[in-house]
This record gives C-alpha cells, sequence and structure tokens, in this order.
C-alpha cells in the first residue's frame, strides 16, 4: 500500500499497565477521509521489547505500510506527520523516589527551609511522625540577601511606596515607618525595581568565585543537576541568572532556577517544585533519549518540514520537546484522558456537567469538566508540594490491576496493585489476586474476545484456572472466619463491591464536598476497565446517564489526538487592584499576549488558529489564599472585569466576600492555545435525540456468557455482542455484554444502552 509522506499521526500513552496507540492514516480508496487504528500493548514487557510507545510505532508502521519491520530496527519517520506521548515516568519517578541525584543552592541562613516547609501535620494524631525525606542530596548556602522595601500590610502602602521613572531608576523613595531619612529605603543597600514592580534592596551581591568554587565541587562529587532557589528571585532573578549561567559554564546537564520555571511568590512552593524538576527531568530527558535513538534523526531536530513530537503537559495542552520538563509532566498520564472525554462528551447547547472516570490497571483517575478545565496551581503528589499548573484530578489505587487481600476480617482492593510485570494471577506471569481476576471469574472479561498478548511468546489469552484456584484458596480462609459459609460468587464480586465504593470516594470530593449534585452528571466512563464498572458507579452515585466512547479504552491516546498546543507566560506582580491600575494591568497583559502569540506563530500556527487567555492571580489584602481568574462576558461590565470576576469565584469557592479588603494582584498570565482541529461535529446528545432507535436483533449476539450481576445473580445466557457488528440506533436492554478488541462493557440489568456514531450510550433506571 503506496502511503504518502508525513500523513501518519500517532498518539501513544504509556500507563502504568498498558500503553495505548492511536494512529490515523489517509484511506487508500478515498485519500479525504482518514482510517484509524488501535494498538494495545504492555507497558513493560522486557523480553520482548525495550520501550512500549516504540514497539506500538513500529507496529502501526507495519500495519499501515504494509512492510515488515523487524523489532530493533531505527525507525525511518519519513511516513510520519507527528507523534503525541503523554508519559508516566516522572510520576512514577517521584512516586518510587527514583530521580536523579542534585544539589538544592539557597540563600544563606534559609538551608532547612524546605525541610521545615509550611508546618502542616496531615496526620496530627499520628505518635510516630515520619515526614517524606527531601527530593536533594545536598546544600550549598549562597551568601546573598535582597529585601523588599516597606512592609506587607502598611495602610498606606501606595503613598509611602518607592516611586521609579520609566527607566527603571528611583523617582522618589521610601517615606514609611522605618525610613532612614537620608536614603531611599530603610538602610544601606541599592533599590531597584523588580518585575512585579515592588521596589528591591540589595543587602549583599553573591561573590561569583566563591559560588564558582562550591560549584566545582559539587560537580566533582558527581553532581549533575542542581535547583537554585534564592530569597525575592520571583521579582529579582538577577542573582539566579548569575548562578545559573555559571552552573552550565561549568558543566551542570540540568540546571533548575526558580525564577524561570515559577515566577510566584512563597518560597517553600517555589523551592519545592525546583527540586523537583531538578530531581525529575534528567529522567525524563535520559527516557526521551532512549525514544528518539529508536529513530531517525529527523524526529529530533524540530524543522518545520520534519515529523513533530509533542507531549502531553499536566494542564492538558501539548507541549513541544523544547517545553516539556519533570515539572509540566506530572499527570502527563491521566491528563489526555481528561481532554479526551471533555471534548467528546460536552455539548456548548445543553452544558450537561461531566464526571470523567479513568479506570485504569493501577488506579482511577476522577476529574470534572463544566466547559473549562478544572485547573489547580498546587497539588501534593508523594510527599511532595507541588506549585505548577495541573488539571484537577483526584486519583484513588483502585483499578484492574489493584490486589485482592482479606486482612483483619475486611475484603480489600488495593492501595497495591499488581501492574504489568507480573500482573494479575491471570496473566501467567504468577503474579497476585487482582480486581482482572475478579471480573474474569463473573463472566465480565471474556477470554475468547481479551487480547491474546500473555505467556512466553505473547500468544496466550487470559488464564480463567489461576484465577480460579487463587480465588478457591482465598475463599476457604475467608469462609473459615464466617458462621455461615459465602459462595465463591458472593466473595469475588463482595471485592467488585469494595472496589466500586473506593472509585466513588473521589467523585463525591470533587461534587458534593464542592457544593455539587452527583446525581446531576453525566458520567462519562473510559480506561481499560471503566465499561466493566461503569453502570454500578453511575448507580451507586445516582446517575442516570453514562457516556461509553468508542475508544474508551483508548482515550487517553485519542485525546492526545485532539489536544491543543499550548503556551504560556506568566510575571509577577504586586499591585492592588483599582480604577488607577487596572490601565497598567491592562497592558502588561498585552505585552505577555504578543510574547506568546509570537511563539505560537514560530511553532507554525496561523493567527486565526491562536486563542488567548488572559488571567490574574488575586486576592483580598491580608489574606493568603490567591485564586486564578479568568473572565468571561458575563462577569461585571462584560470587558475584562477581573474585580467582578475574582469575587463571584472567591464567594463560590468560600461562601463569602470580605467587602472591606481592598484585591490585591499576585501575578499576571497569559495562556496560548494553538487549535489543532476545528470541530468533532454534531454532539452525542443531539444525536441520541434524532436517530431511529429499534431494539437490537438478538440474533447478532456473538455468543452468551454466564455473567453475574448484583441482586439477580448469574444470568448464564447472558447475550455478548461486538461493537461493529451491531448498528447506529441499536438498543441493547441489560442484562448484556458489549465488546471489542480493547474493551469489555456490561449493561447491568435495568439499563438501555444505544449505539451512535462515535459513543455507547447508556441510561439507567
Amino acid at each position: 500500500m503506496v502511503v504518502p509522506d508525513r500523513s501518519i499521526r500517532i498518539c501513544a500513552d504509556r500507563g502504568g499497565t498498558f500503553c495505548d496507540v492511536h494512529a490515523s492514516y489517509p484511506d487508500p480508496e478515498n485519500p479525504k477521509t482518514r482510517k484509524e487504528l488501535v494498538i494495545k500493548l504492555l507497558s513493560q514487557d522486557p523480553a520482548n521489547y525495550q520501550d512500549a510507545p516504540t514497539e506500538g510505532i513500529r507496529r502501526v508502521l507495519e500495519i499501515v505500510t504494509g512492510e515488515r519491520i523487524p523489532r530493533g530496527t531505527v525507525l525511518s519517520t519519513d511516513k510520519i506527520d507527528y507523534i503525541r506521548l503523554s508519559t508516566t515516568v516522572a510520576t512514577n519517578a517521584l512516586l518510587e523516589r527514583k530521580g536523579r541525584k542534585h544539589a538544592l543552592l539557597i540563600t544563606k541562613g534559609f538551608k532547612d527551609l524546605l525541610l521545615i516547609g509550611n508546618q502542616s501535620r496531615p496526620k496530627i494524631f499520628d505518635l510516630n511522625i515520619r515526614r517524606p525525606t527531601p527530593l536533594y542530596s545536598d546544600v550549598v548556602e549562597v551568601d546573598e540577601r535582597v529585601t523588599l522595601v516597606g512592609y506587607t500590610s502598611d495602610p498606606q502602602a501606595e503613598e509611602h511606596a518607592v516611586q521609579f521613572n520609566s527607566d527603571g531608576s528611583v523617582k522618589k523613595g521610601y517615606t514609611g515607618p522605618c525610613s532612614d531619612g537620608y536614603g531611599f529605603a530603610e538602610g544601606p543597600g541599592d533599590v531597584v525595581q523588580g518585575i512585579s514592580g515592588e521596589a528591591v534592596r540589595i543587602l549583599k551581591r553573591p561573590d561569583l568565585e566563591v559560588v564558582k568554587r562550591d560549584l566545582q565541587h559539587l560537580f566533582d562529587s558527581g553532581y549533575r543537576s542542581i535547583a537554585i532557589v534564592l530569597v525575592h528571585s520571583y521579582t529579582f532573578p538577577e542573582h539566579e541568572k548569575q548562578i545559573g549561567q555559571l552552573a552550565r559554564e561549568i558543566g551542570f546537564t540540568q540546571v533548575s532556577e526558580s525564577s524561570r520555571l515559577l515566577p510566584m511568590i512563597k518560597m517553600v512552593p517555589r523551592g519545592v517544585s525546583s527540586t523537583a524538576d531538578a530531581y525529575l527531568t534528567p529522567i525524563l530527558q535520559s527516557y526521551l533519549d532512549g525514544f528518539f535513538s529508536g529513530f531517525d534523526a529527523k524526529l529530533r531536530d524540530g524543522r518545520l518540514r520534519s515529523p513533530r513530537v509533542e507531549f502531553m503537559g499536566s494542564d492538558g495542552g501539548l507541549l513541544d520537546l523544547s517545553n516539556f520538563s519533570g515539572l509540566k509532566s506530572i499527570l502527563s498520564g491521566p491528563a489526555g484522558g481528561v481532554v479526551g472525554y471533555a471534548l467528546t462528551s460536552w455539548d456548548e447547547d445543553r452544558k450537561h456537567p461531566i464526571i470523567g472516570i479513568d479506570v485504569g490497571g493501577t488506579s482511577t483517575d476522577v476529574s470534572r469538566f463544566d466547559g473549562r478545565y478544572e485547573i489547580v496551581y498546587e497539588t501534593t503528589t508523594a510527599g511532595v508540594t507541588i506549585q505548577s499548573p495541573q488539571l484537577d484530578i483526584n486519583t484513588v489505587a483502585a483499578g484492574g490491576g489493584s490486589c485482592l487481600t482479606f486482612r483483619n476480617g475486611l475484603f480489600l482492593a488495593g492501595p497495591e496493585s499488581a501492574g504489568a510485570e507480573p500482573g494479575p494471577a491471570c496473566y501467567r506471569k504468577g503474579g497476585p489476586l487482582a480486581v482482572t481476576d475478579a471480573n474474569l471469574l463473573l463472566g465480565r472479561l471474556i477470554p475468547d474476545y481479551f487480547p491474546k498478548i500473555f505467556g512466553k511468546n505473547e500468544d496466550q489469552s487470559l488464564d480463567v484456572e489461576a484465577s480460579r484456584t487463587a480465588f478457591e484458596k482465598l475463599a476457604s480462609e475467608i469462609n473459615n472466619n464466617q458462621d455461615v459459609p459465602l459462595e465463591l460468587d458472593e466473595i469475588i464480586y463482595g471485592f467488585i463491591k469494595v472496589a466500586n465504593e473506593t472509585m466513588c470516594r473521589p467523585i463525591r470530593a470533587l461534587t458534593e464536598a464542592r457544593g455539587y449534585s452527583t446525581s446531576s452528571h453525566i458520567l462519562a466512563s473510559f480506561g481499560g476497565a471503566g465499561g466493566q464498572h461503569a453502570c454500578e458507579i453511575a448507580s451507586i452515585l445516582g446517575i442516570k446517564t453514562v457516556l461509553i466512547h468508542r475508544y474508551s479504552s483508548v482515550l487517553s491516546a485519542y485525546g492526545l489526538a485532539l489536544a491543543d498546543r499550548v503556551y504560556e507566560v506568566q510575571e509577577p506582580s504586586s499591585t492592588f487592584y483599582s480604577d488607577s491600575t487596572r490601565s497598567s494591568l491592562l497592558a502588561r497583559l498585552d505585552k505577555l499576549t504578543k510574547t506568546v502569540q509570537a511563539e505560537l506563530a514560530r511553532q507554525g500556527f496561523e493567527e486565526d488558529r491562536i486563542r488567548v487567555e488572559r488571567m490574574l492571580n488575586m486576592r483580598f489584602n491580608g489574606t493568603d489564599t490567591a485564586l486564578m481568574v479568568l473572565p468571561v462576558p458575563s462577569d461585571g461590565d462584560g470587558d475584562e472585569d477581573f474585580e467582578a470576576a475574582f469575587k463571584k469565584i472567591y464567594k463560590a469557592e468560600f461562601g463569602f466576600l470580605l467587602e472591606t479588603k481592598s484585591t490585591v494582584v499576585d501575578d499576571i498570565k497569559v495562556r496560548g492555545v494553538g487549535k489543532t482541529f476545528d470541530s468533532l461535529g454534531e454532539s452525542v446528545y443531539s444525536e441520541v435525540e434524532r436517530i431511529k432507535r429499534a431494539p437490537v436483533d438478538q440474533s447478532k449476539a456473538s455468543s452468551r456468557n454466564s455473567v453475574y450481576f448484583d441482586k439477580v445473580g448469574r444470568v448464564h445466557d447472558t447475550p455478548v455482542f461486538e461493537l461493529d457488528k451491531i448498528s447506529v440506533g441499536d438498543e441493547v436492554v441489560g442484562p448484556a455484554v458489549v465488546i471489542d478488541n480493547t474493551q469489555t462493557i456490561v449493561i447491568v440489568p435495568g439499563a438501555r444502552a444505544v449505539l451512535t456514531r462515535k459513543h455507547l450510550y447508556l441510561t439507567l433506571e
């Protein structure tokens, strides 16, 4: 088959258990349309391949071109338009504490700052507190110091403040309390204007010869990665830049300057985030070097005529290689799925809020979409609090690979996972009992339809007998503690109920805990194990509508194909929001907007494909809780009314307003979005209203299987329908199973499912 150059689009999502690959290419019979291809393989299978995404791409190229490509061959990229990747490499390195050894350079006197942290005590009643160890291995104090002129809660701050000329020179010195009366501030030292507009007094500049000697000692000790965190560098980054330049000249390969990574006030989260970047980015780069080594040199050269490589960032936007880092990749894996369900499930006219639940092999990721991605700017992962924009995703350790155990009279699902190596008991690698084994014995997974990728030659199906033997052994242990013995099915389903309840927990945290009614949402279920649990989770939560995309088991990879390229710029500010300062804030936003547009234009986006979001990080004076505000036309006067938007968001978040307090702007941010597609066509809700429904012809059932359901028990003749053999408009009434090459969807008694072009649309009684 002749395939045009630069025509194959490949998206790969490497999860904890499976690596999913989605590809599209021109239809040879109708080049104006594109055919799609899905491949699922184990994330780790060292006996057969070194890197799962590379192996998946090799298989895509083999299938599309029709040419045999032996494993280990350096792959030609002539036929590839782009490769988009999401990866959990950095996340796993953080969870497992397997990042790169690095050193921290910090202002003298603050050596233990990140160790002390913010003194939060999440487990206040524990008698034996075990804090996570810091990520850095060594600390070097830099003898430098700058301070801000004035004090935070001065009621006459604007009147007393240092004023600057347009060229940055001092126009009027500080006149508030503690002014020395003859200089520009409270004491000696040069006074300069910081990026935020604040007056900065330089108490001591770093001795670069001493710093160079300290850096050389670190380098000679084997360090190649450092984090630089200096006091007030968010507004005065000069000292960090000087030290960073020295480090690069000496030969450090990773230099994480906190002022460049995260120019935000609050030294502790800025510092921890910088050490996380120095810890994770070298690991990520090492993985990417290995990935690129599997392809010809054109993939990495970054030219417009070469294939593009793009990476999913934690905030749901695509990044090019130069902008991708460990700090931006912590939620790279789950973010693709959020983009996938949000863009395929949202209807701009009906505006039904959606809960996305991604049931993977290792964990379940839950998020909410109500027309905009919900972004958080501070998250804690594996005990490390990181300040970086990330999608608001709640994760719980319950998935297809979650281990099933019986301890102290309790049925437990997780948090331990069987992963991909060795995997659940049925994977033929001697693994432990897992949720997958339970679904297999309850008839919710059918070995004949499951990918035959197990065993030494990757050609065997799931091992039912291994699961049964392990469960019978566990059932014997459980029944020893029971007055009335439980049936094997009851025991197995007991574990499924525990797993389902565990998966519901983060959904309630995202809805009920924030004042939203859970039952008013639509559940968009995806992930390899999502279809086996969706109906029961919806039933527990009182949700009546469930959406399962045709590619739901590989939706994280499919979401990559729909995602937009993102570039954002942020600057600190220290300005009261008022009528007098609004014009200067808008002028700074205009300046950042031009920077963002220029960068996206450099990446190949035309002006009409660039959308810009302008935000201010605002708080009430005297509080420390800032909210990132993006106004919409319905806010206030409709013309970027940031104050009205801030008060609306604050009231929704906290339930009250501090009417007597003035509003402070901490940061100015512009996010540019390069649109990669125009429209996904008609929404699923419009299609359901339009199409003619008809009960599915029972003769279309490919087989019948014995499946266990709650309250009903075993239904021995449950029909099994193959997704590609039923037609749009066909309605399947539960109990039933709908199946394809990569997913199994269990339709419980009382549920109805109608097939649309891209979804299975389920309604529950």
